[in-house]
Parts: C-alpha cells; sequence; structure tokens
C-alpha cells in the first residue's frame, strides 16, 4: 500500500466505519411497511434502522445534521441559518468534544453503526442529498447535531427566539399551552383480565423533525425494543421490549435560566461579576444564506459567551442563558440503556444516569409494577433568588454547578389504588389522591407550573367511575374525545354557557348552538367547530387585554368574539350549521378525511388553516401504542396518523390514515417467528 492511500484510509470518516457487513442484516416489513430489523449485534441493527429510516425520510434525518455543517442556510435560506448559528451560540460542538469519553462503549458503539448505515444509504443515493459534501458524517458530528435537538428540549428555543426579536425573555409562560401528551398505566388489580394496561400517546407534530417513525431492533445481544423514535434517532425513546414498556409526557419544571448582565459604560465587551469586570469571549458564526433568487451569501454574526454560558446583545440589553444540556450530552446513553433494560430493576439504573433533560416517564412492565416520575435535570438553586423570574447577571451566587438526584424528584411506584396518569397536568397529581406525591416534600425551586387541565379532569372523572378497568374501557378512555362539564382555562370562559341568548338577538343562533353542544368532538358534531372558532377568536383577544389570570372574561371580549365567529361560518360555509367532519380534515396528498378531537382532549388534535375555511390536523395524536403484559406476554396495537413512509409514490404514505381517524390500530408483535411469517418484503440493507 502507498503512503499516501495509507493516509487517506487512516483518516477517511467513512472507510473508519466500514465495519459492519449488511448482509448479516435484515430489514423485515410488514403490511404497513414497518420495518423490523434483525441482526447479531447492536451494532448492525442500528445500521439496519438508519438505512430503513433513510428509505422512508432521508430529507427529514438530513435537516437534523445539516446545522452541523453550517449547511441548513444553504437549503432552507434564513430560517435555516438560524439554526447554523445556535449550534456555534450552544458551543454543541465543543460540548461534545468534552464529554464524548463520558459515554458509555455500547451507545457509541450503536451510534457507529448507525452513522455507518447512513452514511452508506448516502453513498448508494446521491441524488437524495440535500446539499453538496455533506456526507460522510462522523461520529461526533452526529452527536453534535443530536445534542442539538436536545438543547430545544431544554427551553432554549423560546428564549433564543424572545432575544433574537429584541425582548427581554419571557420563562415558562404556560397560558394557553397546548403542547401536550398523555400516558397512563393500571395494575392487574385494576383490570378485568387481570393484566397490566400501559397506554402510550404522546401529542407531537404530525410531520417534520419532530413527528414518530415506528420501528422494531432485534440483536442477538438482547435487544428487543418495538417504539416510536424522531428522524436521526438510532433507536426508539418510547414504546416496549418483551419486558417493560414507558412513554413520554412533556413536564414544565424551570429548566433554563436567564440572566441579565452589567455592561461596562466604558467597554460594551466587558460585563460585570463580582465587582470585576470581565471581558466575554468573542467570536464570529460563519454562516452561509440562500437567498430566493438561488445566490448564496456569506454573512457573520457574533457569537458571546461568559461564565453562564451563551450570551446574546439585543436592544434591551445583554442576556446570557444557562440549560443543562451544555454540560450533558448522555441523554442518547440513557434511552439505550432504558431499550436494553428487562427489569424494574434494571430501568431504574438507567434513569440513574440522568441524561434525559426532561419529560415525565410513565412506566409498566409484565411484573405488574406501574412507575411515574417527574424526570428533570434539575439545578440545585439559592433559594434567596426567584429562578422564575430574569435574574442578576452580575454575581456567582446566581451560578448553578450541582443538579438533583432522581431520588429527589417527584415520583410514584406501585400505588394502592392501581393507576397512574399524566397529561402534562402537575406531577403532584399524578393517581388517586390518597397516593399522590406531596408537594411540600419538593422544593420550590422545581417550579412545576401546571396544575390541572382538560385531560387531567377528564381523565379523573373517567377513571374515578370505574372500579374495574376492562380493554375496551381502558381504549374509552384513550379515545374519549369530551371536555369536563367546566372547561379548564386560565381564565374563566364557562360563563358563555348561562348567557340568556335572547338578549343578544344577533348572535343568539349562535349562542345556542354553543350552550347546547355536549362538549364533544365526533366528526358529526354540532357545537364543536363552532366552539373551536369561538375559543380560537377569545385567546386572541384575551391576549391583548391586561385580564388576570382566573377572572372572568369581560362580555364585551364574549361578544366580539362571537361576531367574529359567526361572520366566519357564514363567510366560507354560507351557514352556522356545520359538523366538525365538515370543518375539521385530516390531509396528506389527496386524500382527506374528517378527524375528530380538539386541542387539549385526551383524544387531541390541534390544526392550522387548510382551504375554503376549513382546518387540518398538524399535531395532536401521534403516535400511539397501547400495550398488555401478563405473564403470558406482551400484547401491542399501535397506528401513526399518516403511514411509515414520506414518499407520496409509497402505498406506505397515507395506510394508516384512515385507521387513525376512525381510532383503530393495527397488531404489532415482537415475536421473530410471527413477524417473519407474515413478513410482506426481506432484504438487506445495501
Amino acid at each position: 500500500m502507498s503512503y499516501l492511500l495509507y493516509i487517506y484510509v487512516l483518516f477517511s470518516p467513512l472507510l473508519l466505519l466500514c465495519q459492519v457487513n449488511p448482509t448479516k442484516i435484515e430489514i423485515v416489513r410488514d403490511s404497513f411497511g414497518t420495518p423490523h430489523i434483525f441482526a447479531e449485534t447492536d451494532k448492525e441493527t442500528a445500521y439496519g434502522l438508519a438505512w430503513a429510516h433513510a428509505e422512508d425520510d432521508f430529507k427529514t434525518i438530513q435537516q437534523t445534521f445539516l446545522p452541523v455543517k453550517s449547511s441548513l442556510g444553504k437549503y432552507l435560506g434564513k430560517d435555516g441559518a438560524v439554526l447554523d448559528y445556535v449550534i456555534q451560540l450552544l458551543r454543541c460542538k465543543e460540548n461534545v468534544v468534552s464529554n464524548y469519553n463520558k459515554l458509555s462503549n455500547e451507545v457509541l458503539n450503536v451510534i457507529e453503526g448507525y452513522v455507518e448505515g447512513l452514511n452508506a444509504y448516502a453513498d448508494k443515493h446521491p441524488k437524495e442529498i440535500l446539499v453538496k459534501n455533506t456526507f460522510p458524517i462522523t461520529v461526533k458530528e452526529y452527536l453534535i447535531g443530536f445534542n442539538l435537538v436536545i438543547h430545544f428540549f431544554s427551553d432554549a428555543g423560546n428564549i433564543i427566539k424572545d432575544l433574537f426579536n429584541n425582548k427581554v425573555p419571557t420563562l415558562n409562560d404556560s397560558i394557553f399551552r397546548n403542547i401536550g401528551s398523555n400516558g397512563f398505566a393500571i395494575k392487574s388489580s385494576k383490570t378485568a383480565d387481570g393484566k397490566t394496561y400501559l397506554n402510550i400517546n404522546t401529542h407531537q407534530p404530525l410531520e417534520g423533525p419532530f413527528a414518530w417513525y415506528e420501528a422494531h431492533m432485534v440483536s442477538e445481544e438482547g435487544w428487543n425494543m418495538l417504539g416510536g423514535l424522531f428522524p436521526g434517532s438510532p433507536m426508539p425513546f418510547i414504546g416496549t421490549n418483551e419486558n417493560l414498556g414507558w412513554t413520554h409526557t412533556y413536564n414544565y419544571p424551570d429548566l433554563i435560566d436567564v440572566f441579565e448582565l452589567q455592561i461596562n459604560p466604558k467597554n460594551k465587551n466587558q460585563y460585570l461579576l463580582d465587582n470585576n469586570w470581565l471581558n466575554f469571549e468573542e467570536s464570529k458564526a460563519k454562516l452561509k444564506v440562500k437567498l430566493k433568487i438561488g445566490l448564496t451569501i456569506p454573512i457573520k454574526k457574533e457569537l458571546l459567551w461568559c461564565k453562564y454560558g451563551p450570551a446574546i446583545r439585543n436592544d434591551s440589553g445583554v442576556f446570557a442563558f444557562h440549560l443543562n444540556a451544555l454540560e450533558n450530552i448522555s441523554a442518547i446513553d440513557q434511552w439505550y440503556h432504558m431499550n436494553k433494560s428487562s427489569s424494574y430493576d434494571q430501568f431504574m439504573q438507567s434513569l440513574n444516569i440522568m441524561g434525559i433533560p426532561r419529560f415525565n416517564i410513565v412506566y409498566a412492565d409484565r411484573n405488574d409494577n406501574i412507575y411515574y416520575v417527574s424526570n428533570a435535570q434539575l439545578p440545585v438553586r439559592d433559594s434567596a433568588y426567584n429562578w422564575r423570574q430574569v435574574l442578576p447577571g452580575n454575581t456567582t451566587r446566581t451560578i448553578t454547578k450541582d443538579y438533583h438526584k432522581l431520588n429527589e424528584l417527584p415520583q410514584l411506584l406501585n400505588p394502592t389504588n392501581g393507576y397512574i396518569f399524566n397529561t402534562n397536568n402537575s406531577p403532584f397529581n399524578c393517581s388517586h389522591p390518597e397516593d399522590n406525591p406531596n408537594k411540600k416534600e419538593y422544593p420550590l425551586s422545581f417550579s412545576f407550573t401546571e396544575t390541572h387541565n382538560n385531560r387531567s379532569l377528564r381523565f379523573e372523572e373517567l377513571i374515578k367511575s370505574m372500579d374495574k378497568v376492562s380493554y375496551q374501557d381502558f381504549l374509552n378512555i384513550k379515545y374519549d374525545q369530551q371536555y369536563p362539564d367546566s372547561i379548564f382555562c386560565p381564565f374563566e370562559i364557562n360563563d358563555i354557557f348561562s348567557y340568556e341568548s335572547s338578549n343578544y338577538s344577533h348572535l343568539q343562533d349562535l349562542i345556542d348552538i354553543i350552550q347546547n353542544w355536549d362538549r364533544k368532538a365526533d366528526t358529526n358534531n354540532l357545537g364543536a367547530a363552532q366552539w373551536f372558532m369561538y375559543y380560537k377568536y377569545l385567546n386572541k383577544n384575551i391576549r391583548k387585554s391586561p385580564l388576570k389570570l382566573d377572572s372572568p372574561v369581560p362580555e364585551k371580549i364574549i361578544v366580539k368574539s362571537l361576531v367574529s365567529t359567526k361572520e366566519y361560518f357564514l363567510k366560507n360555509f354560507k351557514s352556522l350549521n356545520v359538523v366538525l367532519g365538515d370543518f375539521q380534515k385530516h390531509v396528506r396528498g389527496n386524500v382527506e378525511l374528517a378527524v375528530p378531537g380538539l386541542i387539549d382532549m385526551i383524544a387531541a388534535t390541534s390544526t392550522t388553516n387548510y382551504k375554503d375555511g376549513k382546518v387540518k390536523a398538524i399535531s395532536g395524536d401521534s403516535y400511539i401504542m397501547l400495550v398488555r403484559y401478563s405473564k403470558e406476554g406482551v400484547e401491542i396495537e399501535s397506528v401513526l396518523p399518516y403511514g411509515i413512509s414520506t414518499h407520496s409514490n409509497s402505498p406506505h404514505f397515507t395506510d394508516q390514515m384512515s385507521l387513525y381517524v376512525s381510532h383503530r390500530r393495527k397488531k404489532m408483535s415482537l415475536d421473530k417467528e410471527l413477524i417473519y411469517n407474515n413478513s410482506v418484503r426481506v432484504y438487506h440493507p445495501r
């Protein structure tokens, strides 16, 4: 071998990773196209996942990692350049380099396999590469992109958005927050058939970088996990193996701290800390932005770093912020070990890694354990400060270094009354009142802001009415599409139901429809569509007013919202008599289906404007998996909103849509023999 060839082999990122033999991997596609990946090793299984997912959605996977190459701006223009800047602002690269050796060899092996699979797919399909010279990627580049995603799970996105818009950041604004998920687990003592039930039901976007993909990972090294993952993930984040399963829901502790820095009036590049003027670490982000005319121009933007972390200068001052993910890249390690856990004790060992920055965890297993924890990387904070506000950035007393351990977080194991739930509500309301964790036992600095929501109130209504929960009861709860009698809102909005409609002759017909509404949102429901638009206008008008929380909504705001609602339906539908299914659609390609549900229902649907006055679903019920555990095994049903593929020419582009809107599911299995017997296609990733 020549010297030059030796050097090429030594330093080529693609060749360095070329250790997997694709012929030892089998991708088994079922009738819905779901990939079941079978291989000898975890590394090979991850390679197979990368290939299968790239076949179905290589475009979105790439967008996760383009900021690592400062190339998203080349593809998306200005919007993409923002993420190219953020990844440099947060020092994602430096963080990965400094913490790389803290990851376990096992997860690094898996990542190597996944990265090799992506690179191999890109090599075989060069026309699908979005931006030239972005492949191959290395393991460290992969981790940088993954770490960027984790930052946004720590609320960094909202803070940076405020700072970019020349605002003083607004921390933890929960008013009208509609992001959500549902998870609940029921012990065998509470079920009619003596099985343990787990509901996995996150409310994510239906498409894009945070939309779920379903895959089944199987290796001879003990990996047998079926579940949901985001584009670019080498493993499921939620789902079940043959022994246990879990889901995540969003929680709202105080994860990020913002500091207003005191700038030296004689030197704008210095800030005050403990009575000393310190220099910012200054550099420039190098960006490339594609213009509408097709040209790409280079741009440089200021990067500031201080003792608190990244800092941004805007018209309101200079603000620094600190988030837990800046010191930790082990979330991927934790998810891997959760995947590989075979018992409650092993699962708890995985949770003690404390790498996942947030998310409630709702868990169940074949041994009839159910468990809940409001997981978060929460700093140990000085109680002298209000950490929910912008903090003084001139003292080391507001710099945090340590984090609370798992056993210090709100949690519950095997409650006496036999059930656990979370719908993004308070961790101190996760079960029967007799079993709930005591809020007084936890520091005020945790700052959990959510108390109830319509989903938690409705779940409590339903579960309290059931002595034993049958599987049909379980389905009825999961697919419930009804608000509680008194609709929950940060403001008192229920007065409309007691208005004397005859006092508003020009609005009487609309008021009568709303007042006769049964609080349900099935597709044939009259009142659901009208309430939807009324509530939309109500939110808009309340935000424009100085209305205080929990106060009644003034009559003038209600009337204004009703007028706008009536005008909307008459303009677009020529009538107020519009049922929800005519108004709200589930759309992909040329398929358009009526879809039930409204925001903050257990079976939730969130929408955006569509056409002809109609709206279409964009988030809400996303990946759904229902699991039953017993000594005999695991029973699984699941459904995606559209299908496994994002390609319009694929038979799996829309093949789950009818199941989804009709509240049905497909049966799934972890059994190798059964999967092969029912397979539609078996092939190697090459």
